[in-house]
């Protein structure tokens, strides 16, 4: 049995892996999905002043007050870049970091940094335009996501408080515990995470793994999502 820790993607929270709790069940695994503050369920506490370290410390909190160790992290999406803060002050609690087609950002950089001036740009402007400065609104999701799938998820998405994105992630330790990344092969040629999954290739450190999934495979595909964390847990 294993302790999973999930630091979801942006506009989502915990009910975005509503599919994956039944199956982590079946496995014997404990998973763990907390929420960040603004989002999902917490959406009432949504306030510009919310940044990254507000979500870091969010995972942190479920890591501290539920004693876990020897963890299985993983980060979806914008996920990623919590779960690299995580995995900086809590190294001893994480036994190995699974980025599921995440940002996976070196020390002093922002999700900003990482998108591109252009997507930034837009990012910006839509938060400008609809959500008061600082509320980024959500993106389409993936062009394969089912009628059903869209019709669940599209009105629980919640605007993206500006400042997760804007803040540069400070590292302050050096030890960094096993990474794995896992790429989904059906995003566009071009996107945005394909510059970590050629990180994780070549670089030491790192384990690289493909799924045969578009951006969300624990909403389009969660049997085969599990099919692989199951491996990649059983091989560590």
């Amino acid at each position: 049995m294993a302790s999973v820790v999930l630091a979801h993607g942006a506009w989502s929270a915990a009910w975005g892996w509503k599919k994956m709790r039944p199956l982590f069940r079946a496995a014997g695994h404990e998973f763990f999905s907390p929420t960040y503050t603004g989002l999902g369920e917490r959406a009432h506490l949504a306030r510009p002043d919310i940044d990254l370290t507000t979500h870091i410390n969010d995972v942190l909190s479920v890591l501290e007050f539920e004693g876990l160790r020897d963890v299985t992290l993983i980060g979806h999406s914008y996920g990623g870049m919590v779960a690299t803060g995580v995995a900086d002050q809590a190294a001893d609690r994480i036994a190995r970091v699974i980025y599921l087609d995440a940002f996976a950002p070196r020390n002093g950089q922002s999700l900003f940094d990482l998108v591109g001036p252009q997507t930034e740009a837009a990012m910006r402007d839509g938060a400008t335009k609809t959500g008061d400065g600082w509320k980024i609104p959500p993106i389409k999701p993936p062009a394969d996501t089912s009628p059903e799938d869209l019709a669940w998820t599209t009105p629980r998405r919640r605007p993206q408080p500006i400042k997760t994105f804007e803040q540069k992630l400070q590292l302050t330790h050096s030890t960094t515990p096993p990474r794995h990344y896992v790429y989904a092969k059906k995003n566009a040629p071009g996107d945005v995470f394909r510059q970590f999954a050629e990180r994780a290739r070549s670089e030491a450190g790192w384990t690289y793994h493909e799924i045969d999934a578009s951006h969300n495979p624990h909403v389009t595909c969660p049997d085969v999502l599990m099919a692989l964390l199951t491996r990649i847990m059983g091989d560590a």
